[in-house]
């Protein structure tokens, strides 16, 4: 597949000209826009991004997956990342490639500045372990993300002895799991915590807590009960699927939020999206890259300006170890 380097190309440029300029911009707009990042703050790292092939060839979707629709490539993220001022991001792999991590692995070789990798395993196998070590020594990979909530009914494994060996490879590799998982599941993660605390953890999308459910304080408290592992983090993203109305800017989801931050502080809170620019609308529906940092930015009023560093960048930078 052709590689396009023209958007790292022009970054360099662009970010001195940015620089430069942001002063007298600001002066004259009297405002600055959710998309421009002030000069001297943090950098900006989406830290749930989504990516998959283009070229079906050399790396075919997963069975069931069918291709076509927008464009969700790596050349697509880099094209949006420079759009909206994102300096890093951190691949998740998608359900498109499934467990073929090629792609991803692809990525992080040609671009292994702008990006981490998080990869995806199934924990229900007896070589799980030895996969995790694999993707990570191999191919650079950070971790990988473990996806409960597709295993309702079935999610044994998550604290059961199967997974021992997974987690302590992952302690010793000092590898970073993702969790896709919900609220009802939390407990049992609860239990892995307390035994490997040194594995650091990212719940995915405020661990997805339906806010439509009568139960949704219930559950947020599964989810405020993990604030006193220090090795918890937490992506304030998806709102799009948390809030009971589902509608831009999704502000019922905000007090939720608030408790998230009050629980767990602002060190340990990440900023995500899902999908590239034209993906993310075409597949997902889901707000612009521009909106989700105004999201951050302006509409959670909550957030000091040190607060907004930590969540857009700072506390990624540390996690996934950007240079």
């Amino acid at each position: 597949m052709p590689r396009d380097f023209g958007p790292l190309q022009r970054r360099t440029f662009l970010k001195r000209t940015v620089g430069a300029l942001a002063g007298l911009s600001a002066a004259v707009s009297g405002c600055r826009s959710a998309t421009e990042r002030p000069t001297g703050k943090a950098r900006v790292i989406d830290t749930h991004m989504h990516v998959w092939s283009d070229d079906l060839e050399r790396f075919p979707l997963a069975n069931g997956i069918r291709g076509g629709g927008a464009p969700g490539t790596m050349e697509a993220l880099l094209e949006e990342m420079e759009s909206n001022g994102v300096d890093h991001c951190v691949l998740v792999q998608s359900i498109h490639h499934q467990w073929d991590n090629r792609y991803v692995a692809h990525c992080l070789k040609a671009h292994p500045k702008e990006f981490r990798v998080q990869g995806l395993i199934d924990p229900t196998q007896p070589d799980v372990a030895d996969k995790l070590e694999y993707w990570v020594k191999e191919h650079g990979f950070s971790g990988v993300r473990l996806r409960p909530i597709y295993h309702r009914g079935k999610e044994g494994w998550l604290d059961g002895r199967s997974t021992d060996a997974l987690w302590e490879r992952a302690a010793k590799l000092d590898a970073i799991f993702n969790f896709y998982i919900g609220t009802e599941q939390l407990p049992r993660l609860e239990h892995r915590l307390k035994r490997f605390p040194s594995v650091r953890v990212a719940i995915d999308h405020l661990s997805q807590i339906d806010l439509k459910s009568p139960d949704a304080k219930t559950e947020m408290e599964k989810l405020l009960a993990l604030a006193r592992y220090p090795q918890v983090f937490v992506k304030v993203s998806e709102l799009a699927s948390v809030s009971k109305s589902g509608t831009y800017p999704f502000d019922d989801a905000y007090p939720w939020v608030q408790q998230v931050y009050e629980a767990f502080g602002a060190e340990r809170l990440l900023w995500g999206t899902g999908y590239p620019g034209p993906a993310a609308r075409a597949e997902a529906k889901r707000p612009t890259v521009a909106e989700e940092l105004r999201i951050i930015r302006e509409k959670l009023t909550f957030l000091s300006a040190a607060d907004r560093d930590k969540i857009l960048g700072l506390n990624a930078q540390k996690l996934w170890r950007f240079a």
